[in-house]
């Protein structure tokens, strides 16, 4: 299962995936807006298993790109985490109806990233 890291920034993208390496997720694949997320989903298609997305991106924004993954039959299941500096009530919800299944609000620690993954994968130990 490979998992996708969106940001628009190389060294947070670099600190959620080496985050990820440590807790043994292997496949990662990047990009650094949502429209480039979007033609990696495109190419690797039912490979990619997981989304960490930030939001506030140029060309896409990570919002976009959430209802666009929503709007799509084969990703309806597909678990989505929100990484963001967007930590307010109301920006939880916009993201939460958009379809995001769980968020993070940066700064945030390698234990956070690693119960929020597990708790949209069901795999807690």
């Amino acid at each position: 299962m490979k998992i996708l890291v969106v940001d628009d920034s190389s060294t947070m993208r670099r600190i959620i995936k080496n985050t990820l390496g440590r807790l043994g997720y292997k496949d990662l694949l990047e990009a650094e807006d949502g429209a480039k997320a979007w033609e990696q989903m495109q190419e690797h298609g039912d490979a990619i298993g997981v989304l960490v997305t930030d939001w506030n991106m140029p060309e896409m924004n990570g919002l976009e790109l959430v209802q666009k993954v929503r709007a799509e039959e084969k990703y309806v299941d597909m678990p989505i985490i929100m990484v963001t500096t967007e930590g307010g009530k109301g920006e939880v919800i916009t993201a939460l109806k958009a379809g995001v299944n769980n968020y993070i609000v940066k700064p945030f620690t390698p234990q956070v990233l690693k119960e929020k993954l597990e708790a949209v994968l069901g795999t807690n130990d």
